[in-house]
C-alpha cells in the first residue's frame, strides 16, 4: 500500500530536479534548452498543487475537521510560488538571466520551505489520518489532469 507521503515525496524532488535543470540552463545561456524546461518544471509543480489541492487536502480537512489549518497555510503558499511561476516567463522570452535567477532564488527559498513543512509535518498527519483511505487518495491524486 503506497502512503500519501510515499507518493507525493518523490513528486517534490522531481519538481526539484526540473526546477534545477531549468536554472543550470539559464546560468549557461541556454535560453531556448532552459524555456522548454522551465516549462516543464513549471506544469509539473501544477500538477502537484492540484493533486494537493483536489485531492488530499481536501481528505484531510474532512478527517481531521481543520478547515483554516496547515492546509490553508499550504493553500497560501501555493498562491505566492504560482506568482513568480507566471513571473519567469517574461525573463526567459527576454533573455533576462539576472531578473530569472533573481525570482529563482526567491522560489527556491519557498520550495525548501514549504516542502519541508509538508514532507515533515502535513504528509505524516495526513498519513496517520487518512491511512485507511490512502491507497484510493493516491489513485485519485494520479487522476488528476
Amino acid at each position: 500500500m503506497t502512503t500519501i507521503s510515499e507518493f507525493l515525496v518523490p513528486d517534490h524532488k522531481n519538481c526539484d530536479k526540473l526546477f534545477a535543470d531549468a536554472e543550470s540552463a539559464v546560468s549557461l545561456g541556454e535560453w531556448d534548452k532552459a524555456a522548454m524546461i522551465f516549462n516543464d518544471f513549471r506544469a509539473a509543480l501544477l500538477h502537484h498543487f492540484d493533486m494537493e489541492e483536489v485531492v488530499m487536502f481536501p481528505a484531510f480537512e474532512a478527517g481531521t475537521g481543520m478547515k483554516g489549518g496547515p492546509t490553508e497555510v499550504m493553500r497560501a503558499e501555493h498562491r505566492q510560488m504560482i506568482v513568480l511561476l507566471n513571473l519567469m516567463p517574461d525573463a526567459l522570452l527576454h533573455k533576462k538571466m539576472n531578473a530569472y535567477l533573481g525570482d529563482a532564488d526567491t522560489l527556491l527559498i519557498l520550495l525548501q520551505q514549504h516542502n519541508i513543512k509538508e514532507e515533515q509535518m502535513l504528509y505524516q498527519m495526513a498519513d496517520q489520518v487518512l491511512s485507511k483511505e490512502s491507497e484510493a487518495l493516491v489513485e485519485r491524486m494520479r487522476a488528476v489532469a
